[in-house]
């Protein structure tokens, strides 16, 4: 049974591996003596690395950008629902929580927490629980005949 080609068979590109520099064979080379590093520094030193950013012992750039600002460490970032996404989504009188809006496919994830927002019309009676409403969304629900839970 042949299939083709095996594993041992394969060659790099022809002109895509380049032999490595001889260092530290003599003058006559061109990479004697330091081999290329210079004379002196932290460079030229076995093991020599340095972070990235690093800017010869200057202040690092990130310190160099000013801050502004202040940002809260406990604020929430909601998953959104539109009650125009309720009214197409969902039939009178149904049970709208963040679960099944995660199982209608409406949100990816209920987490961390689930806010309904007012924008569009809804005319059907809905019973929706969530962490959050807008005020506008509180009063098309309940106007609709539905009534609004917070979790």
């Amino acid at each position: 049974m042949t299939r083709g080609m095996d594993l041992g068979s394969l060659a790099p590109k022809e002109g895509s591996r380049h032999r490595g520099r001889y260092l530290g064979r003599g003058r006559a080379s061109g990479h004697g003596k330091t081999s290329g590093r210079g004379i002196k520094g932290q460079l030229s030193r076995t093991g020599a690395r340095r972070r990235p950013g690093f800017k010869g012992g200057d202040l690092r750039e990130i310190m160099r950008f000013p801050k502004r600002g202040f940002v809260s460490p406990f604020k929430i970032d909601y998953r959104v629902v539109n009650v125009a996404e309720l009214e197409a989504r969902f039939q009178a009188n149904d049970e709208v929580s963040p679960k099944s809006l995660v199982a209608k496919n409406v949100l990816p994830s209920a987490k961390p927490a689930v806010k309904v927002l007012g924008e569009g019309n809804l005319s059907k009676p809905l019973r929706v629980s969530a962490h959050a409403f807008s005020e506008s969304a509180k009063q098309k629900i309940i106007s609709a005949g539905g009534s609004v839970t917070l979790i």
